[in-house]
């Protein structure tokens, strides 16, 4: 049985605003937190942080400013402490405060160290100023505040005990299903869909960015010149890969735009939107129809994510662009059979590529996983399915999904240290 409500609530939880890559927001959202509870200038500062959440802030643009890392998204947190603002926490950043938070990392006030904690993303900042002391932790989501302390008094504290394979949103894997997914979203009043919407306006404008000005690889730009060349055709694939990878080009560079973010990563926002949004654009969709295959897309991806975590050493494009194929079935004319075909397709082919952390080429991998997606879409309209005797691919959809999270989650751990440890180390 289908639960509306519960649903729509689903993607309100999973679908929020954010500025500039979500694991430095996250840490900015500490920082303005531990910065808030100390109440005074913060002086100085510690960053204890997973070895996800710094894989995946290491090399990302803040956005508003050339500043790269870790240690510039703290001090322009805690330069603003203002918690309330979540993922959005260092928008409209003055020069002031840009000038007090660089001074602080060129002072050495903001130092660096590995959590050793069994949750995959997990911030800790330890602030000092005045003569006092504050503590803020941000565990298993982004904007999960589970500790404050000040003065070693405990003001907040809703810690529980961390799975080493991170958090699973049980709740989500409840209420959704392949099945469940799509006759919710091919029956749903789509103008009740307030976050669909604002994902497809939000996330259109920064696409809209990246195609006007060069930004990382410029992937979106170069294609672009490339079709203008005839080097590629104008058709819907390279449509849908430019749009979505110039979005995530000036997402990653840092633009100061916002992105309505899916299961707590812009760049799954991005992948799960926008190359919905570029094909019904090219084949005549209705707005109805491009909301409804948005909506596929974005509750797919939160499905699969729920089990699979919110942080891991695969990339998060491949199960966003798990619910592009399922979307691209709806527009094509499929029902749930193609889209189930579709998920076959995709998990047997995309699974395994890795994160080696946020930055500009993540856009190169979104532009890969949208082609797979029009493929294993494509695929799947002609009857055309992995078997489920070869790798991974079962005979039922649902349990190929819970292979592939088992592979995201069990796999992942010594993959995740050996790719860290490769990062750093060629820094030295």
């Amino acid at each position: 049985m289908v639960h509306y409500e519960k649903i729509i609530e689903i993607l309100n939880e999973n679908m929020v605003l954010a500025t500039g890559c979500t694991e430095p927001g996250a840490i900015a959202l500490t920082a303005a937190a531990a910065a808030d509870t100390l109440g005074e200038k913060v002086e100085s500062m510690e960053v204890i942080a997973s070895g996800n959440i710094i894989k995946n802030a290491y090399s990302a643009g803040i956005p508003g400013t050339d500043l790269v890392g870790i240690e510039y998204a703290a001090a322009l947190g805690a330069v603003v402490a203002a918690p309330a603002k979540r993922l959005e926490v260092i928008n409209g950043i003055t020069e002031a405060q840009l000038r007090t938070a660089v001074a602080m990392v060129q002072e050495k006030k903001v130092q660096l160290s590995l959590a050793k904690v069994p949750e995959k993303l997990y911030i800790e900042i330890l602030a000092q100023g005045n003569g006092h002391s504050s503590r803020a932790i941000i565990a298993n989501i982004h904007t999960n505040i589970v500790l404050l302390e000040k003065d070693g008094q405990i003001l907040l504290d809703k810690r529980t005990p961390a799975a080493e394979g991170g958090a699973k949103d049980t709740s989500v894997m409840d209420e959704l299903s392949i099945a469940k997914i799509y006759e919710f979203a091919t029956t749903v009043d789509v103008e009740t869909l307030d976050i669909i919407k604002q994902s497809v306006e939000v996330n259109s404008a920064i696409a809209a960015e990246g195609m006007r000005n060069p930004y990382g690889l410029q992937i979106g730009r170069t294609m672009e010149q490339e079709i203008k060349a005839g080097i590629r055709s104008d058709d819907m694939i390279n449509y849908a890969m430019m749009i979505a990878a110039a979005a995530a080009d000036a997402r990653m560079a840092g633009a100061d735009y916002s992105v309505v973010s899916n299961s707590g990563s812009g760049n799954q926002g991005i992948a799960s939107s926008m190359p919905a949004v570029a094909a019904a654009d090219k084949l005549g969709k209705s707005r109805e129809e491009m909301l409804r295959a948005v909506t596929i897309s974005s509750l797919v991806a939160i499905y699969i994510k729920a089990q699979f975590g919110r942080l891991s050493a695969f990339c998060g494009a491949t199960v966003a662009a798990t619910g592009t194929a399922c979307a691209m079935t709806y527009l094509l004319g499929g029902g749930i059979r193609e889209m189930e075909y579709a998920v076959f397709n995709m998990i047997g082919n995309v699974t395994g590529m890795c994160c080696d952390g946020a930055k500009p080429d993540c856009a190169l991998k979104i532009a890969t996983c949208t082609n797979a997606a029009m493929q294993a879409a494509l695929m799947a309209m002609k009857g055309i399915r992995i078997q489920s005797n070869e790798g991974i691919v079962d005979e039922d959809v649902e349990k190929t999904i819970r292979n592939f999270c088992v592979l995201g989650n069990e796999g992942s751990i010594r993959l995740d240290q050996l790719m860290l440890e490769i990062m750093l180390n060629k820094t030295k």
